[in-house]
């Protein structure tokens, strides 16, 4: 066989043993953590039809997406983001309920881009969408759902960054630019491309003062006092409400006692065009990226068939994975699966003993003893199939049980 047979395509990687248990367990503790607050699971297709993600719903860039066709050739794609899929679901199956709707999710996404700066091409996700509640407070609980679920993984150094896309929607009216412009201006400084920003706005024959004003966006981040600067830069009252939204949303905020994590960031935009207010994303130590990335997209729905406004966010599982093992933090992947070791004449003895661990509620896995392998060899497999202690079954039916040490190095 040819041996490019058994390597991964660019941008993909298996994960196995304790790299796996560990992510296992932080999508556990992430999937608890949106249960608490009362937000109910869905999952929705790994591949959809291309209007999904097309243009007008403002998602990713087709020449990002994984494309293929079905038999009858209809464009098909891997998806690429769970927001479009998640109010596509809510559209059809929601499509009479006028009071909030609270989904969660877990999969793995696609992007089919060579620019990835080390990054894979499928990442797992999970995330939460809170749908037909337009008030400030939803703002705020999915924040607060944010802090909780990384806190829940054991990171707690983080800080989220905070803006609005109407404070930027507001500046570029009042420059009179056009929606091409302004798509192409939003890119730019979600790129935080200030050069680029600067060129695009000369070439459009933009007014000193308003080139000025939307080029500080870049400058407008940090503590809540950034929200007071800004209200000077702006004379428009779109800009204004976003800022006076951004004020009472960090009021609520407060109340959840979050506030420590929280910053702001008026610049802060995305390349998915479709959201439309609150915009927020979070950072940690030893992740170059966001590892949260959310906001409010309250005309999305109707694109699906339904007017409703709603607010969620995205958690990249290998991100945050990452950033623990970056961060020296550990994640308890305990175990108390037993290995039984065991010779030809006591199969059945050790049958036995393992149905009985079975019936118990925990595990047993089964291995004929090989009489060139040493105590240790057998601590070893143990220890790398996440086996808290041995079973060694002699010929005279006696058993010896011994405990695999838990502060060895992961295998």
């Amino acid at each position: 066989m040819n041996k490019r047979f058994v390597h991964t395509p660019e941008g993909v990687r298996d994960i196995y043993g304790q790299e796996y248990a560990k992510k296992l367990v932080v999508e556990e503790v992430l999937h608890k953590t949106f249960r608490s607050y009362g937000y109910q699971d869905i999952q929705t297709p790994t591949f959809e039809f291309f209007d999904v993600f097309s243009k007008e719903i403002g998602t990713t860039p087709s020449k990002e997406l994984y494309k293929f066709f079905d038999k009858e050739g209809n464009t098909l794609v891997l998806r690429p983001d769970f927001t479009p899929s998640i109010a596509r679901c809510a559209a059809k199956y929601f499509i009479d309920e006028t009071l909030p709707v609270r989904f969660c999710y877990s999969g793995n996404t696609f992007t089919n881009t060579s620019n990835l700066q080390g990054k894979l091409k499928e990442v797992t996700q999970m995330g939460v969408e809170l749908v037909g509640e337009p008030s400030v407070y939803a703002d705020a609980e999915a924040i607060a759902l944010i802090v909780e679920s990384l806190r829940s993984t054991g990171l707690d150094e983080f800080q989220i960054s905070v803006g609005d896309v109407e404070y930027f929607r507001g500046l570029c009216r009042e420059a009179g630019l056009s929606d091409e412009t302004e798509s192409s201006l939003r890119d730019y400084i979600s790129e935080k491309n200030y050069f680029g920003a600067e060129e695009l706005l000369i070439q459009e024959n933009i007014s000193e003062q308003h080139r000025e004003g939307l080029l500080k966006m870049n400058e407008l981040f940090g503590g809540f006092d950034v929200i007071e600067t800004a209200k000077k830069l702006v004379n428009n009252s779109v800009s204004i409400e976003a800022l006076e939204r951004l004020e009472k949303l960090y009021e609520v905020l407060k109340d959840y006692g979050v506030e420590k994590y929280i910053s702001f960031d008026l610049g802060l935009l995305s390349k998915y065009h479709y959201y439309t207010g609150i915009i927020f994303k979070a950072y940690t130590y030893g992740i170059g990226d966001a590892i949260v990335k959310g906001g409010r997209y309250d005309n999305l729905l109707e694109k699906f068939g339904k007017k409703a406004p709603a607010i969620g966010f995205v958690i990249v599982v290998d991100d945050v994975l990452e950033a623990l093992s970056r961060q020296n933090l550990s994640v308890d992947i305990s175990t108390t699966d037993t290995l039984i070791v065991y010779k030809e004449s006591t199969h059945k003895q050790a049958l036995q003993e393992a149905q009985k661990i079975i019936k118990s509620g925990k595990c047993a896995g089964l291995i004929p003893a090989n009489g060139q392998k040493t105590e240790a060899d057998y601590e070893n497999y143990a220890l790398l199939n996440r086996c808290a202690q041995i079973m060694y079954i002699e010929e005279n039916g006696s058993t010896k049980t011994v405990s695999v040490p838990s502060n060895r190095e992961d295998k």
